[in-house]
């Protein structure tokens, strides 16, 4: 079942096109990353998923429900946490948490529940401090809590890992893994790490348009280019090996780095005994060898350039 599903989603900002006729679904109890660059137009997409910004054309549906602009009758079903979520300063994790609820009319022993639950799964059950105190990491984990709490089908997080250390950014997605199955999760970045890290299926936003769409699996395949990596010792050895005539045909497209080359060629099997020979016939080592997996990066760079 799909969760979201956008058809031909459009938005213009005077003469400025920031989305042009993009097309994606987000199935069920899945992670999905959505990617581009700053200012590409994911926030915007966001918004409209929850009807705060008028569509120029194109149809959203949530659970299987249109979304209409300046409507929040689909928003029942969603979860959200912007790239800044903002709190009440003055009040402990709890004290927001019962807030929350109770705006949203959820029982009393519910809300009780739902916080303890919530505040031990993002790691926040034994503080007292105020939130005005809470690094900026535990205001994300504070966040996903709150956009928790009326059990969305669909999580929507706005950039949830940017201006966090690698530990605060290695929290919240721990978070959000723990969440898939419970709720189908959507995180919208510009950090490519973290979308190998958890994400099951990905959707890659540049010049307005959907670029790159699929399973991390569908992608590495359907993009992958044919190739070593190998690692000398030091870069005369790697200049003997690339100056050996069997290389001759490799050279124009090896990507060389400090001591290490990249090797392209059509075929893996071919391009492998090719190497082999010439390290025997060199009588040399190479001190790594291993075939080169498409990471997002690549992929990314490849789509955007």
């Amino acid at each position: 079942m799909e969760v979201l599903k956008i058809e031909s989603l459009s938005k213009r900002f005077g003469s400025q096109k920031v989305l042009d006729d993009i097309s994606f679904s987000v199935r069920e109890g899945s992670i999905f990353g959505f990617i581009g660059q700053n200012g590409a137009g994911k926030t915007t997409t966001m918004k409209m998923i929850l009807g705060l910004l008028k569509k120029d054309a194109g149809e959203i549906f949530v659970a299987g429900e249109k979304v209409h602009f300046g409507e929040t009758k689909t928003n029942r079903h969603i979860g959200y946490l912007p790239d800044v979520p903002e709190f009440y300063g003055y009040m402990s994790a709890k004290e927001y948490m019962a807030l929350c609820g109770e705006i949203t009319g959820m029982p009393k022993e519910k809300i009780r529940e739902r916080t303890e639950e919530l505040l031990r799964l993002v790691g926040l059950e034994n503080s007292r401090k105020k939130i005005r105190s809470y690094s900026r990491g535990m205001k994300q984990r504070l966040g996903i809590a709150q956009a928790l709490l009326n059990e969305p089908k669909l999580l929507i997080c706005d950039e949830p890992t940017s201006a966090l250390d690698p530990k605060g950014r290695k929290e919240i997605l721990d978070i959000l893994y723990k969440v898939k199955g419970k709720s189908t999760v959507i995180f919208s970045t510009h950090i490519l790490s973290d979308v190998e890290r958890i994400c099951d299926e990905v959707a890659v936003l540049h010049g307005g348009k959907i670029v790159l769409e699929g399973t991390l699996s569908e992608l590495r395949s359907r993009h992958r280019k044919e190739g070593l990596v190998l690692e000398f010792m030091n870069g005369q050895e790697k200049e003997t090996f690339l100056k050996h005539e069997k290389m001759a045909g490799y050279r124009n497209e090896a990507k060389e780095n400090g001591t290490g080359v990249v090797l392209y060629g059509p075929d893996l099997a071919t391009l492998q005994l090719d190497v082999y020979e010439v390290l025997v016939g060199l009588k040399m080592t190479a001190v790594k060898i291993e075939v080169m997996e498409p990471t997002m990066e690549n992929l990314f760079l490849e789509v955007v350039q």
